[in-house]
């Protein structure tokens, strides 16, 4: 038997016939709405690490596919991004249970136009001023390091059915043996991602 004969639910739910516009369309949609992901990173021992961070500058740019999150660089993320840059970001709507994976890759950067860009009046709460005249949780203190996340792929789910809907439609699917699909799983590739950096880029 093939894989999709031993895993229907994933052969049903799938949709591959989306333009990339509607996919990324229908990604946005959930980031937006959950705001905040998990930052997952891997330490020197192997050991995985989440974290939950909201995404700055999701407005920029109606095609964006990369995450960028501003944080402070003595933190040990940045120990852990330095050692291995490959995380994953995970973001979960439990009203609706859209889902979205990032897996990519992190760069951490310092570049002032960038922090400025995607600065908020609200950040500074997470650095605080340490009163030294250095330190002072603005956008020019020194411990202020922007971490983009530029995915290799994308995969989400997003529900095609209201609440009452998808009960019903996983219910009926257990009792009728069938497997129950009440939304789509759909992947942006890699191959898609180059194109939408391409774009932004014009």
């Amino acid at each position: 038997m093939s894989n999709k004969d031993l895993d229907p639910y994933t052969a049903k739910a799938e949709n591959n016939n989306l333009t990339l516009q509607e996919k990324v369309d229908g990604l946005r949609k959930i980031v937006k709405s959950v705001k905040a992901g998990m930052l997952t990173t891997r330490s020197p021992n192997g050991a995985l690490h989440s974290r939950a961070m909201v995404p700055a500058g999701l407005s920029l740019s109606p095609s964006q596919v990369t995450l960028c999150f501003i944080a402070n660089r003595v933190s040990g993320k940045f120990d852990e991004i330095g050692n291995d840059a490959h995380v994953n970001v995970s973001f979960y709507d439990e009203s609706s249970t859209n889902w979205a994976s990032y897996a990519g890759i992190a760069k951490i950067s310092q570049d002032k136009e960038k922090i400025e860009k995607h600065w908020s009046s609200t950040t500074a709460a997470w650095f605080g001023d340490l009163g030294d005249g250095i330190h002072k949780g603005d956008q020019h203190d020194p411990r202020v390091a922007l971490i983009e996340v530029v995915p290799s792929e994308i995969r989400y789910w997003i529900a095609t059915q209201g609440a009452v809907g998808r009960v019903v439609n996983i219910a009926t699917s257990a009792i009728m043996g069938n497997a129950a699909a009440p939304g789509e799983l759909r992947t942006i590739t890699q191959d898609e991602i180059k194109l939408v950096h391409g774009l932004e880029s014009k």
